[in-house]
């Protein structure tokens, strides 16, 4: 008997005469804390088994259960892995969502549903499949306490009879999720294989939808990019994390905790490195500034939110010359505003952070790779030049799934920057802990404990001379001031330098940075092959901004920076930057919505811009 309802008007090549292989977008709709993330998460790794470019993009409350959560996995042939604006196939589970999932979705799109929601009514451009989740989980899974869990994985099967998905690549995806409980792995892949058994009996395929096996994947694996980050701070060689839990920044300490736990034992079986799990952000980066004056390399991690509570203390690291590095993964404000959303818009907050004349280098990583290989960068940058270093990630990169080469182990040696021990003293006699000795404006430090009378002084967040003495002279100040700028300038040559991409002949330029990359590359191929406009790209990697910043402006009429933020802030920073004649080049794409940058809404932005 055949229980699919099937209703279908042929729109925009959608039909099932024209199959569309490895090229979708789909999205699951669930209630938060239903335990869909472990379905969710062997659907990804199934089609990534299967060698087909993908991504995954949990959107998902800010409280713990009960509220709609979506989560949508998009494969693509193309490489192309930035969220995409439209939905292909939709696998409805919430009643409270089904029917503005169903309505918001382009004509010739599959709707999969749990029977009760009746919903292929609503429509005659869809397809739709109607499934009795709870009949054909109920003999699979007799405890009822946990059908609400088992149930999802009856999806899982359904989809993967649907699409093709190959049923090896499922259970090696179950038998990894559940890697330690076998039990588990058994009753889910039961729930699987009911699914795909019921769909191959009593759905007739209708959409045109279809994954097949590809290479495309070799040597690469899945990650988040805070996972990616806690990593490449235990190779950056980090002894110390003082934190406080805040979304999007937790699971990076918690992910860190696990890594150190493993890597970081003594041979006498004690750890080797310090956690501390502070009772505020304030108190968090007081700690890891009273670290990282002692010689450790010292980290927090945290959000918006915590970044207004550091202020002060990033102020003392600027000005007193201490090295830390703080992660900010961003969200959206202001306020609590929404917590579980992404966006790029701490990047003048961050830049100027404290009051006074500051000024704070940051890193702006567009992948795990990126997380991984920059968190070397910044903990290297933050003892070469004495300073505090914020490396600027955002939800979207740090909690969701992304497809990522694998890590290169890291062959630089790790750079103290210029800390002066007992045998250094004793050659060079004298020692001022603010003076420039060597042109560079980066005076020269000592450890605490360091076995020398002209080791020590006073580490001064008030005025103070070159010999770290107490001050209000005017001119002490001024110089001091004057080297500190001259310090940060200096950083320009030795932060990550952009990327830059051409096409031939373009005239126009985008400027963009961290996650927002992915939509862009995909964004560059739409206008030149939809409105024949060829773009070159430039990809910031850091602040201060490199010299080859300037040089890519000038060389183009006009250049668009694509952020996600309201108020376009690293287009303000750039024209703050820029000399005077280099500013009229600059346009704003500035979106925010709470969701990962998708490629349509800025190729159609910076079309209509340019009369498209």
């Amino acid at each position: 008997m055949v229980t699919t309802d099937v209703g279908l008007r042929e729109s925009a090549g959608r039909t099932a005469s024209a199959p569309i292989v490895n090229n979708m977008s789909i999205q699951v709709a669930t209630v938060n804390g239903s335990g869909s993330q472990s379905s969710n998460t062997v659907l990804l790794r199934s089609i990534f088994q299967m060698g087909i470019p993908v991504s995954g993009k949990n959107l998902f409350p800010s409280n713990i259960a009960g509220l709609p959560t979506w989560y949508t996995i998009r494969a693509n042939k193309d490489g192309y892995v930035a969220r995409k604006k439209e939905i292909d196939f939709v696998v409805a589970m919430n009643q409270e969502t089904a029917r503005d999932d169903v309505m918001s979705l382009a004509p010739g799109a599959a709707v999969l549903y749990d029977e009760p929601l009746n919903l292929s009514g609503l429509r005659d451009d869809l397809v739709f499949y109607s499934v009795p989740f709870d009949k054909l989980v109920a003999p699979v899974c007799p405890e009822a306490k946990l059908r609400k869990l088992v149930k999802n994985m009856i999806y899982v099967g359904v989809v993967a009879q649907l699409l093709d998905i190959e049923m090896t690549e499922v259970e090696i995806a179950i038998r990894r999720q559940f890697a330690k409980k076998v039990k588990a792995a058994n009753l889910n892949m039961a729930a699987v294989q009911a699914g795909f058994d019921y769909a191959s009996a009593s759905l007739t395929k209708q959409d045109p939808y279809r994954v097949k096996r590809m290479d495309k994947n070799h040597g690469k694996i899945i990650i988040d990019g805070n996972a990616a980050s806690a990593l490449g701070c235990v190779f950056a060689g980090v002894t110390v994390l003082s934190w406080y839990p805040i979304t999007p920044s937790s699971s990076l300490a918690e992910s860190m905790i696990e890594y150190l736990k493993r890597f970081r034992i003594g041979p006498d079986g004690k750890a080797t490195f310090a956690v501390i799990q502070a009772e505020d952000e304030l108190a968090a980066i007081g700690m890891v500034m009273g670290a990282g004056w002692a010689g450790a390399r010292a980290m927090t991690t945290t959000s918006g939110p915590g970044i207004s509570l550091m202020s002060e203390f990033a102020g003392l690291s600027y000005y007193a010359e201490i090295p830390a590095v703080v992660w900010d993964i961003q969200r959206v404000g202001p306020s609590t505003g929404l917590p579980t959303r992404t966006s790029q818009a701490d990047i003048l907050s961050t830049a100027f952070l404290s009051h006074g004349d500051t000024k704070h280098i940051m890193l702006f990583p567009s992948s795990p790779q990126e997380c991984f290989t920059m968190a070397m960068d910044a903990f290297n940058l933050a003892e070469q030049f004495q300073t505090l270093v914020f490396v600027l990630s955002d939800l979207d990169l740090g909690m969701n799934n992304w497809m990522s080469d694998a890590f290169p182990y890291p062959e630089t040696p790790i750079n103290r920057g210029k800390v002066l021990s007992k045998e250094d003293l004793n050659k060079a006699g004298s020692f001022a802990r603010y003076k420039d000795v060597d042109g560079d404006a980066i005076p020269y430090r000592t450890l605490p404990g360091t076995q020398h009378p002209a080791a020590a002084y006073f580490t001064r967040g008030s005025g103070h001379n070159a010999s770290a003495q107490y001050s209000e002279r005017p001119d002490d100040y001024e110089n001091n001031m004057e080297r500190l700028r001259r310090k940060f300038e200096h950083a320009r040559t030795f932060v990550p330098a952009p990327i830059v991409e051409t096409m031939a002949g373009a005239e126009v330029g985008i400027i963009a940075f961290g996650s927002s990359h992915w939509a862009l590359t995909e964004c560059r191929d739409q206008l030149r092959d939809e409105h024949k406009l060829a773009t070159d790209y430039l990809r910031l990697r850091a602040y201060p901004f490199s010299p080859e910043i300037a040089d890519f402006i000038r060389s183009h009429k006009r250049v668009y920076v694509v952020e996600q933020n309201r108020d376009a802030q690293m287009f303000s920073l750039l024209r703050l930057d820029l000399e005077s004649d280099l500013v009229p080049r600059l346009r704003s794409v500035a979106r925010l919505d709470g969701l990962p940058l998708d490629a349509r809404s800025v190729t159609d932005d910076i079309a209509a811009l340019e009369g498209k």
